[in-house]
């Protein structure tokens, strides 16, 4: 693992976006590839910080000769989502919200991935690009 980051607060999804965006500048990826992962882990994070109070993010990163790939789990210990394919609809919000968070995430990157039970939810996020 690269990086752990526990979301507590505000300032906690902060230093994740820009953890994740100085990896990936880094790593050679460009400035929308950061923005919209930086986009998407501000999305999941306030949502941990809504629903479960706190949780975790996790940054990894993937790369060999002709890939790159960087890799974001969030993960919480809430009360889970009770339809993840409701929750994935836009529009869709148990809070109040415009319903656009986990789809309007799941569209800023090329792999999403969610798993969720009372108790526990994970979120796998991924923007993987060929090197050139």
């Amino acid at each position: 693992m690269d990086k752990s980051i526990p979301i507590k607060t505000e300032s906690d999804l902060l230093f994740a976006r820009q953890t994740a965006k100085e990896l990936m500048k880094e790593m050679g990826f460009g400035s929308a590839d950061q923005t919209r992962m930086a986009t998407a882990i501000s999305e999941l994070a306030r949502n941990v910080l809504k629903y479960a109070g706190e949780g975790s993010c996790f940054i990894y990163k993937e790369q060999d000769e002709k890939e790159m790939a960087v890799k974001v789990i969030v993960e919480d210990n809430g009360p889970g989502i009770a339809d993840i394919e409701q929750a994935m609809q836009d529009g869709f919000s148990t809070g109040n919200g415009l319903g656009a968070g986990l789809p309007g995430a799941r569209r800023l990157v090329n792999n999403f991935d969610i798993a969720s039970e009372p108790g526990y939810t994970k979120i796998t996020l991924e923007i993987r690009r060929t090197r050139k």
